[in-house]
């Protein structure tokens, strides 16, 4: 298919708003965009055009059910929507848009997905796994912070100012909010999935991150038998990319360009 810079994917019973920007999956790597547990297509802001412009790939982000201009997502959220999106919906949206090569790159939510597809099945197509403040289990840190969220939401301007990026806000946040205080949420666990991606994984992490601690690079760095590159970003909390775009970037386009001179190396090795 031909990808329109703006537009919605039909992806089971769900209309999916994405942006995509520089060349077709076709003509060049593409780096997939998945966004973190409040996030949308439209809020990653300008991250992936200037991704687009510093790596020359196609940058493909898209909006999960229950964000953005998505269709709704129907509540309650079950405790493992991150695992079906990543083994039903984003199987399907990668051959929807013609992935042929290229990255995962996810937030927080998204970073967890990201894990849990690359761990769940050896997809050939995607080379690399670049992870913003991704979530492998859930700490006191996580649920003190969700709960604090929720009590802004219910009583400051939080959700007029996240209504700016969603067309139904209360079915984003509390699609998100309350799975993640439930009790039974406790035992969410994916680090077992980490021991059977195959391609290099690149993690970047907030140092004053208030969803997460460094345990869960520690994680990654016991469970992964692939390569894991680590970059803490001194100062910045749970959204690097936007506290500290120009380090979270710098390091985003190493990794990519590390991963396709690999790739590029290994097919001219095998032709």
């Amino acid at each position: 298919m031909t990808l329109s810079p703006t537009g919605f994917l039909r992806i089971g019973a769900s209309d999916l708003e994405y942006r995509f920007t520089g060349p077709a999956p076709d003509a060049a790597p593409t780096i997939v965009m998945l966004h973190e547990g409040l996030g949308s297509a439209a809020l990653w802001g300008d991250f992936p055009e200037k991704l687009q412009a510093a790596t020359g790939t196609g940058v493909f982000v898209y909006s999960r059910a229950g964000y953005g201009a998505s269709s709704p997502a129907k509540l309650p959220r079950p405790l493992d929507y991150m695992h079906r999106e990543a083994e039903e919906v984003l199987p399907k949206l990668l051959d929807a848009i013609g992935f042929r090569r290229g990255l995962l790159l996810g937030h927080s939510d998204g970073a967890s997905i990201a894990a849990i597809y690359a761990g769940s099945r050896q997809d050939h197509r995607v080379r690399g796994v670049a992870m913003i403040a991704p979530h492998f289990i859930v700490e006191d840190v996580s649920v003190k912070s969700i709960a604090e969220i929720g009590t802004a939401y219910e009583t400051t301007d939080l959700k007029a100012k996240l209504a700016r990026w969603h067309k139904d806000v209360d079915n984003a946040f509390y699609g998100w909010n309350r799975a993640w205080l439930d009790p039974r949420f406790r035992d969410w666990d994916i680090s077992e999935y980490l021991a059977y991606i195959r391609v290099p994984v690149a993690l970047i992490q907030g140092e004053k991150d208030q969803y997460g601690t460094l345990r869960q690079v520690e994680i990654a760095r016991e469970e992964c038998y692939c390569p894991v590159d680590v970059t803490v970003i001194p100062g910045a909390g749970h959204s690097p990319h936007r506290e500290a775009a120009g380090a979270t970037l710098e390091a985003i386009v190493e990794f990519v360009n590390a991963v396709f001179r690999v790739d590029e190396g290994s097919q001219g090795r095998a032709a």
